[in-house]
């Protein structure tokens, strides 16, 4: 096997190229590939303790709020998360430095036969996921970290992630997205993100309506896995937004007070999942007999940053990017706006892709008196078009072809003291950050 591989991708594009041109859909779901491929790889899964995130929103913010948190402990953090925003390596990265071009080709060409002797199975070949995720294990399997914080990629049942044994659990939010995978009701979503949740492992879950919280406080019963929820066994209190840029709240459980907590992302959904992450932190640390100090706590959750969550870019104009890609995503937009910027003339360039709800999120959008809302689209097959958009321009929202037009078009009409907020796809926002920062 070894003469096969290392002779099959040369360069960093060869295999990307192999990567993203693996057919993703039609697979058979559940963790039977991974397995097969784990047990060839000698167990990498097994080799590093680790943190595991689902949710439907949330994730990237939290990851990122716990790796802050851990490195201020003098640990060495991996993550895995997608999609990337700038780079493909970013999925795997150390302390947030994604991994170099070099480990990328190294780590394909470990999974190409294994991928091609697994096409030959009754199994059939891995999905472009669950190389990626193979990957990452491998390669903090081979010691390059001492945690992972790994992101869950769809789901949560059948998500390749799933087959590790984390040391907690963390479930952020739950809402209506990819319902034509997981479900068209909260219970029925809430039951595959809670399909992450492993016998006696502690969970932490954040802000999450009943119906929801309900199919995993009953998962969790059935585990016998501890659980922690948001506002009952741990709260935030004091929560205000500063006049620079970001909020300030009191972290409270039996153990930990934190007061004086400051974030450099806006929104009170970011307090949620700051607030989480820090009981998963905590619950880290007890398994993991690490001592806790305050102050690296509130220089990780201070430092942590997620791009194009909330990022401001440009300051004259206010310029922001938030990947609201869903609908719960664009009701915390909504309630961002609507609590931080009352007032102030705000605009909205929005894309999104084809299989979104995009006349709930344009409604959403619309309720807001003080917003004026402009759609458009980018370049990707996945986003939604002009044919596609027609529906919802109505009287009150402009299109545009380009975006780039749009983004010139709103500035020069948008008032003094106004705000452009960019949001829609996390796809239409890395493209928007990748050219707006290549020009700076």
């Amino acid at each position: 096997m070894e003469e096969r591989w290392e002779d099959m991708w040369k360069t960093y594009e060869e295999a990307l190229n192999w990567i993203h041109g693996i057919r993703t859909f039609g697979k058979k779901p559940g963790l039977k590939r991974m397995e097969w491929m784990m047990e060839r790889l000698g167990h990498p899964e097994k080799k590093t303790p680790a943190i595991h995130v689902a949710g439907t929103n949330g994730k990237g913010s939290t990851v990122t709020f716990i790796r802050n948190m851990l490195e201020e402990h003098g640990l060495v953090v991996g993550t895995f998360t997608s999609p990337f925003i700038e780079v493909f390596n970013e999925r795997i990265s150390v302390n947030g430095e994604p991994i170099e071009d070099s480990e990328i080709v190294r780590l394909a060409n470990i999974i190409y036969p294994l991928a091609q002797e697994l096409e030959e199975t009754d199994l059939g070949g891995p999905s472009e996921f669950e190389v990626i995720t193979a990957m990452m294990f491998t390669y903090f399997g081979e010691g390059h970290a001492d945690v992972a914080v790994i992101e869950v990629g769809l789901g949560g049942l059948y998500d390749s992630t799933n087959i590790v044994l984390p040391e907690v659990s963390v479930i952020t939010t739950i809402g209506m997205d990819h319902m034509a995978i997981l479900g068209d009701t909260l219970p029925e979503i809430a039951k595959q993100k809670a399909g992450i949740i492993k016998p006696a492992v502690p969970v932490v879950t954040g802000n999450i309506p009943y119906e929801a919280l309900e199919e995993i406080k009953q998962l969790a019963l059935e585990c016998q896995s501890p659980l922690y929820e948001y506002a009952t066994d741990f709260s935030v209190s004091d929560w205000h937004t500063l006049p620079t840029w970001g909020e300030q709240f009191t972290f409270e459980d039996d153990v930990l007070r934190l007061r004086t907590i400051q974030l450099s992302m806006l929104g009170k959904h970011q307090v949620e999942n700051a607030a989480a992450a820090i009981k998963a932190v905590e619950l880290y640390a007890e398994r993991k007999q690490l001592t806790l100090k305050h102050e690296a706590l509130l220089r990780g959750v201070k430092r942590a940053f997620w791009p194009g969550r909330m990022e401001k870019i440009s300051d004259e104009p206010i310029i922001v990017l938030d990947g609201a890609h869903n609908e719960p995503g664009v009701e915390r937009l909504v309630e961002t706006i609507k609590h931080d910027f009352p007032e102030q003339e705000v605009r909205i360039l929005f894309s999104a892709v084809v299989n979104k709800d995009i006349q709930q999120m344009v409604d959403l959008i619309q309720s807001l008196p003080n917003v004026q809302l402009s759609l458009t689209t980018f370049d990707s097959p996945k986003a939604a078009t002009s044919e596609e958009l027609g529906p919802y321009i109505r009287s009150g929202i402009t299109y545009y072809e380009q975006w780039q037009a749009g983004l010139l078009s709103e500035l020069e009409t948008m008032g003094e003291g106004g705000i452009l907020f960019i949001t829609g796809s996390l796809y239409f926002i890395s493209e928007v950050r990748r050219e707006l920062l290549a020009a700076d």
